[in-house]
């Protein structure tokens, strides 16, 4: 390009993927006629036959569209249904409530609370604040890496339990990055349990009872909770605080940890 050339671009939109609602059971902890607060499914949010959040939320939203048709005074009530793991997430019903909550969160003033079964018994908790990009080799991870390419990132962690070779901990963030927890762990020795992309694989603690290793083994996911959400109301500021209960996996986990560190001590 020289100065002064003029560029003639004629832009091809792209096919759109249609988004099919699914009439899958939600877990809706909080939700008004402005603004709406659901429940993860565990699973990611591709156009595929998947069942992913998308295509719950698509349902959700046609339902109470359906609803308020029937019945307008539906439009101001507030729900409460059972549980879902992994954990809680928000979810924004209109363009201004999508645009409070993404200045909330660069602000720093949501509120993000996990729950995380880690590699390694800590003694205290910490912080890390390392910064996380594109991993420079795999496309398909993250990692600590310097800025700029490496945007600020920072973890807060608090020792809940501790077990022989485990520890449970709750984790706060000030940032929201990718993956950021399994990153930030990892990077400080002590990967998630059940993380197969940041850490090296299994490993099971010398004399762990047989209850522990069939726990650990049968654990396929990241041992991680999205436990607590807290955000000002993006329509009024009243303060919305929603909480979901411990999956029964993860309690089950914690369960044989806690067992295996029992029978340890009384031998």
């Amino acid at each position: 390009m020289r100065a002064g050339q003029v560029v003639s671009l004629n832009a091809k939109p792209s096919q759109e993927v249609p988004l099919r609602p699914e009439d899958i059971a939600l877990d809706i902890r909080y939700e008004d006629c402005r603004s709406a607060g659901d429940q993860q499914t565990g699973r990611s949010g591709r156009a595929s036959g998947r069942r992913s959040a998308g295509r719950h939320l698509a349902e959700r939203a046609a339902q109470l569209r359906r609803e308020a048709d029937r019945n307008p005074a539906r439009r101001h009530r507030a729900s409460a249904r059972q549980k879902i793991r992994p954990g809680v997430m928000v979810v924004a019903r209109s363009l201004r409530a999508h645009t409070a909550l993404v200045a909330a969160l660069q602000a720093r003033d949501v509120h993000r609370q996990y729950e995380a079964v880690i590699l390694g018994a800590l003694i205290a908790g910490g912080s890390v604040d390392a910064p996380i990009g594109r991993h420079p080799r795999d496309r398909l991870k993250q990692a600590v890496v310097e800025e700029p390419i490496g945007k600020h990132a920072l973890t807060h962690y608090r020792v809940r339990e501790r077990f022989r070779a485990h520890t449970v901990v709750e984790c706060r963030l000030e940032t929201g990055r990718t993956h950021q927890i399994r990153v930030h762990m990892a990077h400080v020795k002590h990967p998630l349990i059940g993380d197969s992309t940041y850490s090296n694989g299994l490993k099971l603690p010398k004399g762990a009872t047989p209850e522990l290793i069939e726990a650990l083994r049968g654990f396929r996911r990241q041992a991680l909770h999205a436990e607590k959400l807290e955000f000002a109301h993006p329509v009024g500021g009243a303060l919305v605080s929603v909480s979901v209960e411990r999956p029964a996996d993860m309690e089950n986990l914690i369960g044989a940890l806690r067992a295996d560190t029992k029978a340890s001590v009384s031998k």
